[in-house]
Formats: structure tokens, C-alpha cells, sequence
């Protein structure tokens, strides 16, 4: 079982290298540029829902860039909407790139496979090889603590429709709950029959058309 485990994690890696080229090309037209772009048309265009939805997108390619932040900003002011506050991890982290950041854990999965392996068969080496190892448990980090900041905004979604109503049940008779602005981001949930969960910044919850969202993390 020993001798097994350092291939594996080479295996391992491997597999995750070509998963993440793939991945990227298949994503080649979509670039933060090509999203900062799309943004400025539909807040040009009187679409501060679409407008908010790409700048937050173009955002996850380009956490840093000012400005993306100042024209998302500038959108989000006159509708009364509050602005995203990033911790110290999250500003720490949007200095590299997320793909930068995805190749560091890829390679450094790779170093800790290899440095295994090679242990299996210089064992003299024990300095280097653990040296290779905490470089290599120190760049699978960054990436685990980049997943952690961009977890929470896989259930986020921008809400891409005037007056959307939040209703007590999935179901599209009665009285609203309350009104969704156009362009406020919402945290969204379980979806049936056409409706998904939300829940706003201040906490209120219920059931909103799902056409009306639009995740910021898309899927398709």
C-alpha cells in the first residue's frame, strides 16, 4: 500500500493538469476584458442588472483591477445597493490571478507526488525532499485558501429583472413578500418548479422567479 501512494498522487496531479487545460479552453472567449466590455453596453444601456452581473464576473478573472471595481461601483451607487467588503484573505489573494492560482496547487500537488516518489527511491535525500514537500504543501495552500474565499460566491446570484417579487412559496399567485431591486445580489438556493430560495443581505428569505437570476459563477 506504501509504494502505491506517491504514484497515485502523481497520477493524481496529472489528471488535474489536463482537466484545468481543457477547462481552458473551452473558456477561451471568456476573458475579463471580453466581460468589462459586455458591462459597459448594458449599463450604457439602461441594464444595471446585466451590467453588475458581468462586472462581478470579470471580477473573478481579474480580482484586482480597478477598474472593473470603480465602474461596478458607479452602478451600484445611484440604485442605493452596497458594495462588496473583502476581508485581509481576500484582498491578499486577488493580488495573484485565479488561474495563477489554480496552476500553484496543480504543480505543487505535483512536487509532493514526485518528492513521495522520490523518497521511495533516494532516501538519502531527506533535507531536500522535505524541503520540495513544504514548498509543495505551501502552494496546495494557496489554492485551498483561494477555494475558500470563492466558495460563498458560488450561491450568489445578481438579480437581472425590474421589481422582482419574493414570494412565501414556490409558486406564482398571492401577495409578495417584498421587491427585489434590479442589480442587488442575493445569496440563492434550493430551486423547484421555476422558483429559486433567495435570501437577501438582511436576511429576509423566499421564493423568487428563476429566470429573474442570474449566478455569478456560471455553470453552463
Amino acid at each position: 500500500m506504501t509504494s502505491r501512494t506517491p504514484l497515485t498522487a502523481v497520477i493524481i496531479g496529472l489528471i488535474l493538469l489536463g482537466c484545468q487545460a481543457r477547462a481552458q479552453s473551452a473558456q477561451a472567449g471568456y476573458s475579463a476584458a471580453g466581460l468589462y466590455n459586455a458591462a459597459n453596453a448594458y449599463a450604457r444601456a439602461g441594464k444595471p442588472g446585466m451590467a453588475v452581473l458581468n462586472y462581478e464576473r470579470a471580477t473573478l478573472l481579474a480580482p484586482s483591477d480597478p477598474d472593473i471595481e470603480a465602474n461596478l461601483r458607479s452602478v451600484r451607487e445611484p440604485l442605493r445597493l452596497p458594495s462588496e467588503s473583502r476581508n485581509a484573505l481576500a484582498r491578499a489573494i486577488s493580488l495573484a490571478s485565479p488561474t495563477m492560482l489554480a496552476w500553484s496547487g496543480i504543480i505543487g500537488l505535483l512536487i509532493v507526488g514526485v518528492s513521495l516518489l522520490t523518497g521511495q527511491l533516494y532516501p538519502r535525500h531527506r533535507l531536500a525532499r522535505r524541503a520540495a514537500t513544504v514548498v509543495g504543501i505551501a502552494m496546495i495552500g494557496l489554492t485551498v485558501a483561494n477555494g475558500v474565499v470563492l466558495w460563498p460566491r458560488l450561491h450568489e446570484a445578481v438579480v437581472i429583472a425590474s421589481n422582482t417579487a419574493v414570494r412565501v412559496s414556490p409558486a406564482p399567485m398571492g401577495d409578495p413578500l417584498f421587491i427585489l431591486k434590479e442589480a442587488e445580489t442575493v445569496k440563492m438556493g434550493a430551486e423547484h418548479e421555476g422558483f429559486a430560495l433567495v435570501q437577501t443581505r438582511a436576511g429576509r428569505t423566499g421564493w423568487a422567479a428563476r429566470a429573474s437570476l442570474a449566478p455569478i459563477v456560471p455553470f453552463d
